[in-house]
């Protein structure tokens, strides 16, 4: 799935938070904190070097709230694989934002292209050419 860099966050710079979650589990989930949100802050991080952390800001922008990613999870039943899910996604969403872009090469137009365009062009011009003129 990951076609990024491999990339490891330390325990210690994720925060976690727990609540209830909806969802299923019926009324195991009116009594257990199941629901994971899990925040990194950007900025505090030792594991990205300075450019990368530009570069993850700048790619991640419309997901920081004040330099930090925050992931949630409730798909799960159990706190522990919510855990492991949104610890995943976290990783997944900055490994990616680290893959650098691939630099467009431009094409050029075939030229079978370019005479069709052209021969359609022709042909659109001689039926409005067509409509112009005498009804006698």
């Amino acid at each position: 799935m990951s076609s990024g860099p491999h990339l490891d966050l330390p325990e210690r710079e994720l925060s976690w938070r727990f609540s209830r979650s909806s969802g299923p589990g019926g009324q195991h989930v009116n009594t257990t904190d199941t629901r994971v949100e899990l925040s990194w802050s950007l900025a505090e991080t030792e594991v990205l070097s300075p450019e990368q952390k530009e570069l993850v800001a700048q790619r991640l922008r419309g997901r920081l709230v004040d330099g930090t990613l925050t992931v949630s999870s409730s798909q799960y039943r159990s706190q522990h694989r919510n855990r492991e899910a949104a610890k995943a996604r976290l990783t997944e969403l900055v490994a990616q934002a680290l893959v650098p872009e691939k630099k467009r090469r431009p094409t050029r137009r075939t030229r079978g292209s370019v005479e069709r365009r052209l021969t359609a062009k022709k042909r659109r011009g001689d039926t409005k050419q067509g409509r112009s003129g005498s009804w006698e």
